[in-house]
């Protein structure tokens, strides 16, 4: 028995809805218009300009950078990083138990995770473009475009690990808790100003590792490291897997109901669910 063909009316009427979902988190809304700027240009303002040493991993050099610039990347890159991830954990979340119901009914579930995906690539490139122009309002990095590039793999690997927790997870606090917590953790270990000398191996295991390299080296050198930037691909590949895995096991344990009929009086016999 095979399962529902995947069609072009069922993806984009998927996609539809998982736009809308997005435009409908207002709260998410106002974090990316508003709390963006005003956190990367506080971070820009507060610290100081005095100049700091730090080695890029990707190639081994120590670069000599301007605090304040070299701060404004971390900032960006911690409040991209949450706010897709909370977008997109939140979205998945809230629609797990109607898109299990849809699966259950014949709706095909590639349709599902490809609209998902879908708006995940959209609204990671407009928050990251965003960000970008933001950043470049400050200061001119060497490559901006490649600087774009390069919050746009860490905004794909948490929009992965915000679907990842959505589709885990039993409890939306917990979700939105565990996600502003990665973030935290994984920016400021990264932070040249944390550890300039990034003397510790377990960094490179972070999820934004390959970002905050290519990252620092698209603001501060003529190089790319576009190698590093692939680990981010590896990342969202992780956590689109895992999370596809548990929706397939949620989806077959719930259809797996089955009723067992339970005698009543002679000659009638009721359903009940085991």
């Amino acid at each position: 028995m095979t399962g529902p063909r995947l069609s072009c009316a069922h993806y984009l009427t998927a996609t539809r809805f998982a736009l809308l979902e997005h435009l409908r988190n207002r709260f998410a809304m106002v974090l990316a218009v508003l709390f963006i700027p005003g956190w990367t240009s506080l971070v820009y303002r507060v610290v100081s300009e005095e100049k700091a040493t730090f080695l890029l991993r990707a190639s081994g050099d120590w670069v000599t950078a301007p605090g304040d610039q070299l701060s404004s990347l971390p900032a960006a890159l911690n409040t991209v990083t949450a706010i897709i991830g909370f977008m997109m954990f939140t979205v998945t979340f809230r629609s797990s138990q109607f898109d299990q119901r849809l699966t259950m009914a014949g709706y095909p579930c590639a349709a599902l995770i490809a609209a998902k995906l879908t708006a995940l690539l959209v609204v990671a490139v407009l928050i990251c473009a965003y960000t970008t122009v933001l950043i470049c309002l400050h200061w001119t990095p060497q490559q901006p475009i490649a600087l774009g590039l390069s919050l746009f793999g860490a905004a794909m690997a948490y929009g992965g690990i915000g679907v990842m927790l959505g589709a885990v997870l039993r409890g939306e606090l917990e979700g939105m808790f565990s996600m502003i917590m990665i973030s935290i953790v994984d920016t400021t270990l990264q932070s040249p100003f944390v550890n300039p000398a990034a003397d510790n191996d377990l960094i490179r295991y972070l999820p934004s590792y390959g970002t905050m390299q290519s990252g620092m080296s698209a603001g501060f050198l003529p190089s790319y490291p576009l190698p590093h930037l692939l680990l981010e691909a590896l990342w969202f590949i992780g956590a689109i897997t895992t999370a596809a895995i548990a929706f397939k096991i949620t989806t077959r344990d719930r259809s797996g109901i089955r009723t067992k009929p339970i005698r009543t009086r002679p000659g009638t016999t009721v359903g009940n669910h085991v």
